[in-house]
């Protein structure tokens, strides 16, 4: 490290935490990751996003893997959509040959009942769904748009939900928020909602939430970064954010961020995680919105309520790696996911609002700066408003009468 920058991490080196008032010793765990994220500690001026290696490394993710990856067999259209969206941050173009071979190979993932499986000929499954869909309105080209049996995947939806208002993960399968999300993310972006079909929902995640003030996978359960993310994102889709104690879920989801590490933990007592960059720092953009449409005087009209710089130093210091690909933290190994979602968290920290409330926060040189992502759909926020245009032209499958007045808006950010 050059001689006389005191980077902002290392003016608050702590061996002790603190959590709603109680102060506790933090464990050696922990503090061997804050060593780890000393040791990679650098000038701000050589903080750099290293996006050529990042771009060639997701190039070839989308032709040829390695067998390291055969345990995601079930996640194929996952692949699909970690590596897409992680180029459109980089602002890298897709080849329409590139495309193509998607749209066909996730058209052979589609279930002739109904939404996508992790693979050719697999059973359907509402997280491939979902991460299909979304990959789809990436391309967003209209050979993608209309792989998407929109019929099909209503009455799939149907045959999912519970009357409780959750919904399974895939038939005879699970329950949790994360269904909730997937089925209102892929409804709204390709208008099949119905005026039943999201009955007694809201009111279901809102059951979820616990006394930390996150949301836990299922009724009182533990608050977990990635389910608190589905719930909110699912209940900005439906317009019901107020199901929620929006200011208890403010206060853990702040408290998530590390104050050393600068990044995220995915729950209380555990370590950073680059995932949780977006998974958690997602968060702040849904609650500014909610707390502004009520009226919040509070608010700051420049910056998300977390450390965006500190975000920042954490992925660019801490998780990418020297060959391309971003991780977890020091010591891990890269794979697309951490890619996709490291991404997805700088750029939450770089971009605060949008049009005339855009106001950009970069750390080291401007070549650093990704392309902005929709905080409820985690794709850029013009290929929402593209796939929303285009399926608003077609209407409800079963529900043509009821076109106008069913027809979803984009979430907006």
């Amino acid at each position: 490290m050059a001689a006389g920058v005191v980077f902002r991490c290392f003016r608050d080196i702590q061996t002790r935490a603190s959590f709603l008032g109680f102060s506790c010793s933090l464990e050696p765990e922990k503090l061997l990751v804050i060593q780890s994220v000393t040791a990679e500690g650098r000038p701000e001026a050589e903080l750099i996003l290293q996006r050529e290696k990042h771009f060639h490394y997701l190039k070839r993710g989308l032709r040829q893997l390695t067998d390291a990856y055969e345990c995601l067999d079930a996640s194929r259209p996952w692949l699909c959509y970690w590596i897409l969206h992680s180029l459109e941050l980089l602002d890298e173009p897709i080849p329409q040959i590139v495309a193509t071979d998607v749209c066909q190979f996730l058209e052979l993932c589609q279930s002739p009942e109904g939404g996508f499986g992790g693979g050719p000929g697999q059973y359907p499954h509402l997280a491939p769904t979902y991460a299909a869909v979304n990959a789809l309105c990436i391309i967003g080209t209209e050979e993608a748009y209309d792989v998407i049996n929109r019929e099909k995947l209503l009455q799939y939806l149907y045959s999912l939900k519970q009357p409780d208002g959750s919904f399974l993960m895939h038939v005879g399968g699970e329950v949790d928020v994360r269904s909730a999300y997937c089925a209102a993310s892929v409804a709204s972006l390709t208008n099949i909602i119905t005026p039943d079909l999201f009955e007694g929902t809201a009111e279901w995640i809102a059951r979820c939430q616990n006394w930390e003030g996150g949301i836990g996978g299922v009724p009182g359960m533990e608050a977990h970064g990635g389910y608190t993310f589905c719930g909110l994102a699912a209940l900005v889709i439906l317009k019901r954010e107020r199901s929620l104690n929006l200011k208890s879920l403010l206060q853990w989801v702040t408290s998530r961020q590390m104050r050393f590490e600068g990044g995220f933990q995915g729950r209380c007592n555990k370590l950073v995680d680059g995932c949780y960059s977006f998974w958690q720092a997602g968060l702040l953009p849904l609650l500014h919105r909610a707390l502004h449409a009520q009226g919040d005087p509070a608010l700051s009209m420049s910056h998300w309520m977390f450390h965006q710089q500190a975000l920042q130093e954490y992925i660019l210091m801490c998780c990418q790696c020297p060959a391309g690909g971003l991780l977890d933290k020091p010591g891990k190994s890269r794979d697309f996911y951490h890619t996709c979602y490291c991404l997805s968290g700088l750029s939450i920290a770089q971009h605060f609002g949008s049009g005339a409330m855009l106001h950009d926060v970069v750390l080291g040189v401007p070549e650093n700066a990704l392309q902005p992502t929709h905080p409820v759909y985690n794709i850029g926020p013009d290929k929402v408003i593209q796939a929303t245009t285009y399926f608003l032209q077609k209407p409800v499958p079963g529900f043509e009468e009821l076109k106008d007045e069913t027809s979803a808006e984009p979430a907006t950010d």
